[in-house]
């Protein structure tokens, strides 16, 4: 009768070694397990944190290049993507129209500010000077003055080109810059028998050719030409003023002495 007592204190014993030892089994377990997940959540949070860090840069790099462009900036960036024939193409062009003549102004019409306010002139519609300037002869009528430039393609871009004969008697020849066509030629009406002594003398002065001091321009500043103009240095003789207009879509003048391809003055408009 004693030993059933002692049998059963044995087995609870045993019973409770069982549930001491399941239970320490049951809280590795567990330990384990939340060392897993934690190793896990801790990856997965690392990656998020690198990600994080990378996405923002690529995702603002791009839009940031397009909302630098100022308006003038992405007025040239129109005109130019638009336009087909180069500088030199027009320049050959505008000569081409005028026996003997000579290059002393050739401008891509809407590419700055200045360009825009001088473009109704040659067309003859939007200013009443333009009126006696010679065109009504060759169409028959003055309001049909405006109509030679906008039938090629009023949209399309302009070269505007000042061709001087051996007197300086200047013409203007209007160019599609698409097509390169020929939209208007005329004998610049304006001018006084001073303006003509002025350009002639110029002209004289000018040994180096307007295409030679594009190239001198380009060779400074990669880009293309927009505008080439003779002008007077204050007095020291005379220059060929030349606009770049680069990949950044700014606008260089670069001053070059007309008699030996010197830049005198060099001049970027960031705006």
């Amino acid at each position: 009768m004693r030993l059933e007592p002692r049998r059963n204190n044995r087995l609870s014993l045993r019973s409770r070694n069982l549930k001491v030892t399941g239970a320490a089994a049951c809280v590795a377990a567990a330990a384990l397990l939340l060392t897993a997940c934690g190793q896990s959540s801790d990856s997965a949070t690392s990656a998020a944190t690198e990600a994080a860090k990378v996405l923002p840069q690529k995702t603002t790099a791009s839009p940031s290049a397009t909302a630098k462009l100022t308006e003038d900036q992405q007025e040239r960036k129109n005109v130019l993507d638009a336009t087909k024939v180069t500088f030199d193409d027009a320049a050959t062009t505008a000569v081409g129209e005028v026996a003997g003549g000579k290059l002393v102004d050739l401008d891509l019409e809407g590419v700055d500010d200045d360009d825009r306010d001088q473009s109704p002139s040659p067309t003859g519609s939007a200013t009443g000077s333009a009126s006696p300037t010679g065109s009504p002869s060759p169409t028959g009528s003055p309001t049909a003055t405006g109509s030679p430039s906008a039938s090629p393609g009023a949209d399309a871009p302009v070269w505007i080109a000042e061709v001087a004969e051996k007197d300086g008697t200047v013409h203007t020849v209007r160019i599609n810059a698409v097509d390169g066509k020929v939209i208007e030629a005329r004998v610049d009406a304006d001018q006084d028998d001073e303006d003509k002594k002025q350009t002639a003398e110029w002209l004289s002065q000018a040994t180096q050719t307007p295409e030679q001091a594009a190239k001198v321009a380009t060779e400074k500043k990669k880009g293309t030409i927009t505008s080439v103009s003779l002008d007077d240095n204050d007095g020291k003789g005379v220059i060929w003023s030349v606009d770049v207009v680069g990949s950044d879509w700014k606008k260089t003048t670069f001053d070059v002495d007309a008699k030996n391809d010197t830049i005198v003055r060099e001049e970027t408009d960031n705006d």
